[in-house]
């Protein structure tokens, strides 16, 4: 394995812009992102690598592979939160056992794009149809969740409101924009796309890492409370995101021979919704506590991710 791919991670702009955050914060500095201006960032990444995808997507021929990929994706999306519930619920209460599966069933839409960014440092371009995968994996992770904390919460069996949980779940803004910018994307034509393409391609770098900045400096804030939870929350965002990219870089290779598609099922795997799934919790599951899950997903699993993990995914990707 060469572990000089580690080191080079290490020193991505992106990354290290994500560090300036978190160091800002403990510095007790003022420096901080408008949360106009972020959600505006956040928006456009979306916007950008939906776009980008379904202009991939439009030179695609879809066929058995893509099927068979796209299938895949979904189950990652059910697998995951079925076994982390069972690791949870035997520290942490019901609620906050299945908020924290769905987070982990569930993807980052800026995890993603930051892998995006990865591939392309190595010269390597992204499948289309895995942003439409990435789409695809938001739902049916936060539907189990919920799910499973209907099933065992004995207390109050009809906890869960059911029309909000469909609502959250497919209608989500994050979910919305990315597939409605990859269908967008798929049907505009190359002289029609070749005129928004400084937007979407030239300010792509420079858009993400400002965004991860800003990341750097929300997840410092949440550090402090997040550790007052005890070692188990920490050790399972730690832990089991590295042992989901890896077991999914290694079984990917069930249904693509795809370096580039293995890596990204990995990085889908590993990642952790900080957006979707506490959307649709605070209006199903009002005992679930984001003070929990939201560190969780954005202060620990994500920036393992972008540190540890990619790097390690695409060796696995590479040697197996």
């Amino acid at each position: 394995m060469n572990f000089s791919l580690l080191i080079e991670n290490l020193t991505n702009p992106a990354l290290l812009f994500f560090v300036l955050g978190i160091l800002a914060v403990y510095l007790k500095s003022d420096l901080e992102i408008p949360n106009n201006s972020s959600k505006f960032i956040s928006l456009y990444l979306l916007f950008a690598i939906g776009f980008k995808g379904g202009q991939e997507l439009s030179h695609e021929t879809f066929n058995s592979d893509i099927a068979w990929a796209m299938l895949f994706g979904i189950a990652i999306s059910i697998v995951i939160p079925l076994y982390s519930f069972f690791i949870l619920k035997k520290r942490l209460n019901i609620y906050n056992a299945g908020a924290i599966a769905a987070s982990y069933g569930s993807v980052s839409a800026v995890t993603f794009v930051t892998a995006v960014s990865y591939l392309e440092s190595h010269q390597l371009g992204l499948h289309g149809y895995m942003v439409a995968i990435m789409a695809l994996m938001e739902s049916p992770a936060i539907i189990v969740g919920l799910l499973l904390i209907n099933l065992f919460n004995k207390e109050e069996p009809s906890t869960i409101n059911k029309r909000a949980v469909f609502k959250h779940s497919f209608t989500n803004g994050s979910v919305l924009l990315i597939l409605g910018s990859l269908f967008i994307g798929f049907v505009a034509n190359a002289k029609q796309a070749e005129g928004i393409k400084p937007f979407t391609n030239d300010l792509f770098k420079g858009f993400l890492a400002i965004f991860l900045l800003d990341m750097g400096i929300t997840s410092g804030k949440k550090l402090k409370a997040f550790f007052s939870f005890g070692f188990f929350p920490f050790a399972f965002a730690f832990i089991i995101p590295l042992i989901n990219g890896c077991l999914f870089a290694w079984a990917s290779s069930l249904v693509t021979d795809d370096i580039t598609n293995r890596f990204m099922f990995a990085i889908l795997a590993a990642s952790a919704s900080y957006i979707a799934v506490p959307a649709a919790m605070k209006v199903s599951v009002p005992k679930a506590n984001p003070g929990l899950f939201l560190p969780m997903a954005l202060a620990v699993t994500f920036p393992v991710n972008i540190t540890i993990g990619m790097p390690l995914y695409f060796l696995i990707a590479q040697s197996t």
